[in-house]
């Protein structure tokens, strides 16, 4: 079995969908909202302290996803750096 090294090029190549991701949340944000509501209406107390505390890890998730997005790029090294040397032996 081959293990593919690393080039270097991971950090400045690297992107994350955080919008993407964000979008999902929100999605799941309504559906946590709405499930929440609609089972405390309809009697079921369990399903709907289930579907709350999705909602607060939902909420929590799309606060910190907001704050990466706000963050902007991070350093990221540039075309002067190289790229990691690979190791001279690897384990077996």
């Amino acid at each position: 079995m081959v293990i593919p090294m690393r080039t270097g090029s991971e950090p400045t190549t690297a992107r994350s969908a955080l919008r993407a991701r964000f979008w999902l949340s929100v999605w799941g944000l309504v559906w946590a909202v709405f499930g929440t509501a609609a089972f405390a209406l309809a009697g079921r107390p369990g399903w709907a302290i289930a579907c709350g505390v999705l909602w607060l890890v939902i909420t929590v998730d799309t606060a910190m996803i907001l704050r990466h997005i706000r963050q902007g790029p991070h350093y990221q090294p540039g075309p002067d750096i190289p790229p990691y040397r690979p190791p001279e032996s690897r384990p077996r």
